[in-house]
Parts: C-alpha cells; structure tokens; sequence
C-alpha cells in the first residue's frame, strides 16, 4: 500500500527517478546500490544522496538478479522437532547472517521419498545448500549432487560429491557400551533408529565391533524410530530382552523409554538404566539426567557455513571433519541390575 506524507500519498521512487535526481544514469545507480560502482566517490555520493531523499529502496529480486546471487542458502533436515537438529540450524544461521546471508529451511518430515524433491526445489530457491540427509539412499543422493552444488553435506559421507562434517556415531556407542559393560551391564537392548539412517548403520557397526572384542557382552536390538513417542513405544520388547541396560538411538527416544519404564513402575537405574545419544538441551534436567554421547551439533552448522561460504567464493572449502563424540555420565546409569517379571 503506498505510504503517506502530509496526507498525501506517497509511491516508491524508481531506479529511473533517482537516477534523474542525481543526474546519472539508471545503470550506475544500480551498480553504486550494489556496490559494484568504480568511478568517481562523488558520483556515488550524488547517487546515495538522491536515493535517500527520495527514499529509494532497491528491489531485493532485481538486485538478486542483477548480481545472480540471493544472498539465501538453504538447511534442509529431516525433522526439526529434533534438538540435535534445531542446533544445527542455531550454528549455521548465526554464523551466515555475520556475513549477510540467510537461512531458508526444508523439513522432510522423516519422509525419505519426500527428500530428493524438497532438496532440489529449495535449491532453485537460495546459493547454495546444507544438506542433512542422513536416510536418503546414496543412489539418490549421488544422482542429485550435480544439480545440488554448491553444496555441504552433515552426518553422512560422499566421497568427491561435496565436502563433509559428520559425527563418529561408531565410536560414540562404543564409549556408551564400554561405560555400560564397566558398570557390570552384560545383556543389553538398542533400540535402533530409522533402518535406512547412515548414522544408524555407524551405530549398529559401533555395537558388532564392541562384542567382538568382548564376547562376554551380549546386545539385543529392537525396532525403535527417532521420537520420544517410538522410545515408549518400545518400552515392552525392551522389557522381554531382560535386559539390565539399554541404549537408544538417541537423546528423544532414550526419554520415551525413561517415561514407558516408569510407568510400568520400573525405576531407572535401579531396576534398568537407559542411555541416549546427541546430549540435547535438556537430557540433563529429565529424571534422572540422561547418561548420554555429547555431539556438537552447533559447531557442525558454523563449520558448514565456513565451508560453505569458501564454494561460494570459489575458494577451496578445506578439510572435510569427523566429530568425536564425548560421554556424559549421569544419573541414568548406575551398577548392574536386571528386569524381571
């Protein structure tokens, strides 16, 4: 709506008026707006002056187009009811807008056949792309790299496809078995992620890597999924294993299953203890705090703008980097015990 001055309407002035009003021409009006303007600082000064007295603002799709970039790259995630994942946003979106870029966003919904298509429409869309897709196949990821540069890929591997940051989930579950097994813990229940997760398999390699060396250790695994719902959910087959331990995918389900034990009237640890995976905010203000592998999930964002912003320049984007979780002990753990009827 055309704004008011003195009661009077007022229209938006036009590239051609503020040209007219400093004297120039409307091609170097656009270039000093966008900062691309190389002659005399006077002409520019004429230029500044006339836009601000008559209140020009420039067209933030004509600049884009003019200068081919829209100062947008986008995060596209699975779920963003996920923590872990909201970090990585956090990291990422701070860390772009000190360079003056923003952030568009695409949730999948968990939905893998829904992710090949979300990808490729945000990317017509903004610059450049973070994608964190760790169920996609790698068929489907290997196809779409092309159309997807520049690009940055979180929590899984493609070697030559882009440059990545991701976690060492196997060495993560790893630490959580081993702090479990030096608790006395011998028979324990996973209860897995999504089937398809990458980072699913790099747990479930954590755990055959780990009772290998321990054959004394026994790990009994469930289906799962990536809420607190499918952790209550899974509360029962949990309970049949006889467990004394149990790890779950991640920080969400581990609440879930804190929640559906307690409501069987089991106490964790007394009866079983529960460990997670990610370290969200509040696993450590849930009763009781959350034993758990602590992934810095907002560093992950700002080292993929780093690395983003170097493709955009065309720079190069630098090494990829592998993130060592660290283990949180807490309260939800403790010495063995065992479920019984």
């Amino acid at each position: 709506m055309p704004r008011k001055r003195n009661g009077r309407s007022m229209r938006a002035a036009t590239i051609a008026q503020v040209a007219a009003e400093a004297g120039v021409s409307p091609a170097t009006v656009s270039r000093v707006m966008n900062n691309r303007f190389v002659g005399a600082e006077e002409v520019a000064e004429k230029v500044r002056q006339a836009a601000s007295k008559l209140n020009y603002a420039p067209s933030f799709t004509a600049r884009s187009l003019a200068l081919g970039q829209t100062q947008a790259v986008a995060f596209v995630a699975p779920d963003l009811r996920n923590p872990a994942f909201q970090a990585i946003l956090s990291g990422l979106s701070a860390t772009a807008n000190e360079d003056g870029y923003r952030v568009l966003i695409g949730d999948s919904g968990e939905s893998v056949a829904e992710e090949p298509l979300l990808t490729r429409e945000i990317r017509r869309r903004c610059d450049a792309l973070v994608l964190c897709a760790p169920r996609m196949a790698q068929e489907d990821l290997t196809g779409l790299a092309g159309s997807l540069q520049p690009m940055v890929l979180i929590n899984r591997t493609a070697e030559g496809v882009a440059p990545t940051l991701t976690v060492d989930y196997r060495s993560g579950i790893e630490s959580l078995l081993k702090h479990l097994y030096q608790l006395g813990h011998r028979r324990i229940a996973y209860v897995n992620g999504p089937l398809q997760s990458v980072s699913n398999e790099y747990r479930r390699s954590g755990i055959s890597s780990f009772t290998a060396d321990y054959p004394d250790m026994e790990v009994l695994q469930v289906d799962g999924g990536v809420a607190s719902q499918d952790g209550f959910e899974a509360v029962e087959a949990v309970f049949e294993t006889q467990a004394s331990a149990v790890l779950a995918f991640n920080d969400l389900v581990a609440i879930g299953l804190i929640g559906g034990l307690q409501d069987k009237g089991l106490s964790v640890p007394g009866d079983i203890s529960v460990a997670g995976f990610d370290d969200i905010p509040f696993a450590r203000y849930i009763a009781p705090p959350l034993t758990t592998a602590s992934v810095p999930h907002e560093e992950l964002g700002v080292q993929a703008w780093y690395r983003l912003r170097s493709l955009i320049r065309g720079e190069d984007p630098g090494y990829d980097v592998v993130f060592q979780p660290r283990l949180e002990v807490r309260a939800s753990t403790t010495g063995h015990s065992r479920v019984t009827e």
